[in-house]
């Protein structure tokens, strides 16, 4: 498994050909307060760089972006409940979609850990 990550502050962690995406911790600060999140359907096909979710906060609304190109297999309904998860458990309960990558190639633009760490560092 390894884990990835976009400028635009989401993540992907990758398992052979499927990922599971979200957003970061640095992300939901900047949001705050999490009340709404907007999904896709199972089957969406999305290209990199694609909306596939709306993050609705107290501060503002979000987009977040496919960090890899692929289709969806599931969304976390946890989130239709809850979506707060995402300012509790960004990288882990509070994810986004989970999909089938169709490019793995991709994965050459994205940022490991290290590297994200310090492209916040810079913000």
């Amino acid at each position: 498994m390894s884990i990835y990550f976009t400028e635009s502050h989401e993540w992907v962690r990758v398992e052979g050909d499927s990922a599971t995406v979200g957003i970061t911790q640095y992300a939901q600060e900047q949001l705050g307060d999490v009340v709404f999140v907007e999904l896709p359907d199972s089957g969406k096909d999305v290209k990199k760089g694609d909306e596939i979710a709306v993050v609705e906060s107290v501060k503002a609304a979000s987009e977040v972006y496919a960090p890899l190109s692929g289709s969806v297999t599931e969304a976390n309904s946890a989130l239709d409940d809850d979506p707060a998860l995402v300012n509790s458990a960004p990288e882990t309960d509070g994810w986004f979609v989970k999909m089938v990558l169709s490019d793995k190639g991709e994965l050459d633009g994205l940022m490991d850990e290290a590297a994200y760490k310090d492209f916040v560092k810079n913000l």
